[in-house]
């Protein structure tokens, strides 16, 4: 349970992130910015591996870059269900979904298993 609620917080910071850099995403407040996190997750997890399977062709046909497009309706159907979460437009929604996952892996990394904040030591050995 405490792995759900972190990876639900993570998507909520990842998604406030997002909404002040990228133009035509809007947050109303913190009760939107919640819901819209759910919803994404719960949208992600149900409805778009049904719309990836259904537009597989398309997507093979595209050599995959299809699923962008498939990411930012996500994001975008998002802001039609969770009052006060507005997306506008689809360049907004690409680069939303662009943003919005870069920051997610970064504080993914960040974040360990534990669900703690945890430093990551890059090592190099050299062996001769």
């Amino acid at each position: 349970m405490r792995g759900l609620v972190i990876r639900w917080l993570v998507s909520a910071l990842a998604l406030y992130l997002t909404s002040l850099i990228v133009r035509g995403i809007e947050i109303e407040s913190v009760t939107a910015l919640l819901f819209a996190a759910v919803t994404i997750g719960i949208l992600n997890a149900i409805v778009r591996p049904v719309i990836l399977l259904l537009t597989l062709p398309l997507n093979i046909l595209t050599l995959g870059l299809f699923t962008m497009v498939v990411n930012a309706w996500m994001l975008w159907m998002a802001s039609k269900v969770v009052v006060g979460f507005n997306v506008h437009g689809f360049w907004s929604a690409l680069g939303g979904w662009l943003v919005m996952s870069f920051f997610t892996f970064v504080i993914n990394v960040l974040i360990g298993e534990s669900g703690k904040i945890e430093i990551v030591h890059v090592r190099r050995t050299v062996r001769f």
